[in-house]
């Protein structure tokens, strides 16, 4: 979940990337977190974790990121990276359709199971291949808003909408209001009508 710290307004955010091997995951948080791109990237095994900071005028949000695994045997794993992330990304490759069938999987689960306040985007990689499109932009599009979803395309190659996509992630992350004192628990009225309080450490 985004946890707010107070003093100046930084969001702790966990963000998950799910989707089908080779669908780019991996490529996307390496061009975000590193601003590279690896032509030959191996496979993640279980998953890997990765942090990224971003300013925005409101706000500064510290991402968590982890990149899970595609590979089906992996799937079991996937609820301990997504069960309580703030946001997730849900990726899938525009040549593909089997990849676009694969990440309608994972929205259903994330909505069943997920966050319920969690952002949710869907991430349609690999853009720079136009020539080998198999998955519409307006047909994904047209899943995404019906299912509540922020959409859009890029190419973790040529950085396409890439930073785009997590700056609107985490202007879409839900801000906080600010707690009085949160490390203080008031109890009950006293005779005065002023509140007695203790810390919210209980002593033996």
């Amino acid at each position: 979940m985004a946890t707010t710290g107070h003093s100046n307004n930084v969001i702790n955010a966990k963000l998950v990337l799910l989707g089908d091997m080779g669908a780019g995951k991996s490529s996307l948080v390496l061009r975000f977190v590193k601003g590279q791109f690896l032509e030959f990237q191996e496979s993640t095994i279980g998953a890997a974790f990765f942090s990224q900071t971003l300013a925005l005028n409101d706000a500064t949000v510290k991402f968590e990121i982890w990149d899970t695994a595609g590979q089906e045997r992996y799937h079991s794993l996937a609820p301990m990276y997504y069960r309580g992330a703030a946001a997730a990304v849900i990726v899938y490759d525009i040549t593909s359709n089997d990849s676009f069938e694969r990440a309608k999987k994972w929205v259903v689960e994330l909505q069943k199971q997920g966050n319920p306040n969690m952002v949710m985007a869907v991430a349609g990689n690999k853009a720079d291949l136009e020539d080998k499109r198999n998955v519409s932009a307006d047909d994904a599009r047209a899943y995404a808003e019906e299912n509540g979803l922020y959409f859009i395309e890029t190419s973790a190659k040529t950085a396409i909408n890439v930073n785009d996509m997590f700056y609107e992630i985490a202007r879409r992350l839900p801000r906080a209001q600010p707690v009085q004192n949160p490390n203080v628990v008031a109890l009950s009225d006293g005779p005065t009508g002023q509140r007695s309080q203790t810390s919210s450490s209980c002593c033996s």
